[in-house]
Parts: structure tokens; C-alpha cells; sequence
């Protein structure tokens, strides 16, 4: 009728295993000659790009040589821009300076000094402190994102990305703003000690 004993099945489901192990026996060394022609043409490619990394070097070798630089430049265009927000808004070393300069005005000011040396002695100097690490932050700033906005200028490096260029601009303002407060507050032209009269 129809039925199959399970030696059949078996023997019938054996002869389809072979049948399909000779099939992709020959797919994968059709895959391997396909996959070995195209590092050809790849490796060709890279060479006529003219980007030769040196003898042992690969095509991922060019590529990974490629992205470094743009990941500098995204680190050193971040650093910018954090460094000149840190500027602006205060930094942990700054504070501490701070407290320490009002700490050594409190100890080196006698209680017979006039009231504007003991204002000038006690607030004056540590805000000019606060101010000196702000503008260390900011210049730091300035630097970096001028840096990483001037390095397509020198050497391999290639097209900057647009957002690297967007950041660093933005590290350089706030180093320049942030720049002017300080130099600003270091003087006592803007928000200068109260008189003591």
C-alpha cells in the first residue's frame, strides 16, 4: 500500500543526506573562491587609493589607520568643549583653591587688620584663586579646540567630520567666554569686592 517499513525510511532518509552534504560541499567552495576573489579586489583597491600602511599591512590596517585620526579628533573636540563648560560653571580644584585661599587669609589676618585688608584677605583672594583655575580650564579649552580645528591643516589627516568641527567651535567659545569672565574677575572688574565703608 504505501506504508514504509522504518528500515526504508532510513535508508531513504540516509541517501537524502548525502545527496544534500555533496551539494553544499560544492556551495562553500564556490563561497571560499567568491570570498578569496574579493579580498583580491579589495587589497587591489587599497593599493591604487595610494594608502600603503607598509609591507605586512592589511586592507583593515588602512581602514583602522583611517578612523584613528577621526577618533582623536571626536576626543580632542569633546575634551574642548567640556573643558569650556567647566570653565564657566566651576571645577572641583577651583572650589578647593577657593577654600583654601579664604582658610589662609583667616589664619594670616590679624583681628587689628582694617576691614577692607580683612575682606580683601579672607574673600578677595579667594576669588581671585576661583578665577585663576577658570581661566586655566577655559585657555586649556581654547587651545584644544583650536588644535583639533588646525590639524587637517598638517599632515595625513583627512576631511573632518562636521560635527568634530561643530563641537571644537563650540569648545573654542565657551574657552573664549569663559577666558573673559576670568580675566574679568581676577581683576575686580566684574562683580568686585564690596567697599568697606
Amino acid at each position: 500500500m504505501g506504508t514504509k517499513t522504518v528500515d526504508e525510511a532510513a535508508d531513504e532518509q540516509a541517501a537524502d543526506l548525502t545527496k544534500t552534504d555533496a551539494s553544499d560541499d560544492v556551495t562553500e567552495t564556490e563561497t571560499e573562491t567568491e570570498t578569496e576573489t574579493e579580498t583580491d579586489t579589495d587589497d587591489d583597491a587599497i593599493l591604487e587609493d595610494g594608502l600603503d600602511a607598509g609591507p605586512d599591512a592589511g586592507p583593515d590596517d588602512a581602514v583602522a589607520k583611517e578612523g584613528a585620526t577621526g577618533v582623536g579628533q571626536g576626543a580632542g573636540a569633546v575634551v574642548a568643549a567640556v573643558l569650556g563648560f567647566v570653565s564657566l560653571s566651576g571645577s572641583w580644584i577651583g572650589t578647593i583653591a577657593g577654600a583654601r585661599q579664604t582658610l589662609v587669609g583667616q589664619l594670616q589676618t590679624s583681628s587689628s587688620a582694617s576691614v577692607a585688608h580683612q575682606i580683601q584677605a579672607v574673600y578677595g583672594d579667594a576669588w581671585q584663586a576661583t578665577a585663576l583655575w577658570a581661566g586655566l580650564f577655559a585657555l586649556t579649552a581654547l587651545v584644544v579646540g583650536v588644535v583639533v580645528l588646525a590639524r587637517p591643516a598638517f599632515g595625513n589627516a583627512g576631511p573632518q567630520a562636521p560635527w568634530i568641527k561643530s563641537v571644537s567651535w563650540a569648545g573654542v567659545v565657551l574657552g573664549v567666554v569663559g577666558l573673559l569672565l576670568a580675566v574679568l574677575k581676577y581683576t575686580d572688574a566684574l562683580l568686585g569686592l564690596p567697599s568697606a565703608s
